[in-house]
């Protein structure tokens, strides 16, 4: 069972309706009670870093996701601004992150992108993997995932980098430390790719 976490941030009925497409049985927690005898977790997340932490500080779950992901080493995999939750913290606020992952959370240089519009990143991009994960099982090693964010995850062990994509400068797109992943872009809104990239997740 996949158990969505639900704190008032992210694409929650996308995810849901993904994995009813999928055929993958997934369930959502608005509470600590909802989990109990989960298996995966699916942390989502759009906005800013500082509501999106606050909130979820406030749902009553982040100990028991604590616990769950750093002790019980549940496969978790962080998406977008629940990915970069996952970090120490970021620029754009002062709120701690849950520190699960050796990474900062930094703003694009605007100097270096060529774009007319400069940020957000805004659109489809490629993701390029650097090494072998059931993640990219059945995906080109540059398939195309759709993104919208403005900071980048900098991990501080370059071995937790599981792909990168570029936007004036090459960053982290996908990375993995142990049971936890986290991708920048929203698979829930990518597709094929998506949906291949959440079917492999339910394999992990």
């Amino acid at each position: 069972m996949i158990t969505i976490v639900d704190y008032g941030v992210g694409n929650i009925s996308a995810f849901k309706n993904v994995f009813k497409r999928l055929n993958i049985a997934s369930n959502i927690a608005k509470s600590s009670f909802d989990l109990e005898n989960v298996s995966k977790l699916i942390l989502p997340g759009v906005g800013s870093f500082d509501y999106a932490m606050n909130q979820l500080n406030l749902s009553g779950m982040r100990e028991k996701l604590d616990e769950l992901v750093t002790e019980k080493k549940i496969p978790v995999l962080g998406v977008c601004v629940g990915m970069q939750m996952m970090g120490k913290g970021s620029e754009e606020g002062k709120t701690k992150g849950l520190n699960w992952i050796d990474a900062e959370v930094l703003k694009f240089d605007e100097s270096l992108i060529n774009s007319r519009v400069k940020l957000p990143h805004m659109g489809w991009n490629e993701v390029k993997p650097l090494k072998e994960n059931i993640l990219f099982k059945d995906l080109d090693d540059e398939a195309l995932f759709y993104f919208l964010h403005s900071y980048f995850f900098k991990c501080n062990n370059s071995n937790d980098i599981l792909a990168v994509s570029e936007y004036g400068t090459p960053f982290a797109s996908c990375v993995n430390f142990e049971n936890i992943y986290g991708v920048q872009f929203h698979p829930e809104k990518s597709h094929n790719n998506g949906e291949t990239l959440l079917h492999n997740f339910a394999l992990i």
